[in-house]
């Protein structure tokens, strides 16, 4: 099979415009963002156990059991709104 200079060979892959693309480059900056706010919920939510046999008040912080399942909620929601982010329309 012989190959024109001008046309490359695309072995049956045809190369889509970045118009048609579901997700532009603002989708996966904002799904990039979305990940680091669910990753610092996360590790909002670390912290020791109960290691000994005595009672450890830390376990019950409003850190550990509020604010870090929140942020990692609003995280994995952000996510959601950043795939259905919708594209400029030229």
């Amino acid at each position: 099979m012989k190959r024109t200079q001008n046309k490359p060979a695309n072995d049956g892959l045809e190369r889509q415009p970045a118009e048609q693309l579901p997700l532009t480059r603002k989708n996966f900056l904002l799904m990039a963002i979305a990940g680091i706010v669910i990753v610092v919920g996360f590790l909002l939510m670390l912290g020791s156990g109960n290691n000994s046999g005595e009672f450890n008040p830390d376990i019950f912080s409003t850190r550990r059991i509020v604010v870090g399942p929140t942020i990692a909620f609003l995280g994995f929601v952000f996510m959601g709104v950043a795939i259905m982010w919708p594209q400029k329309k030229k």
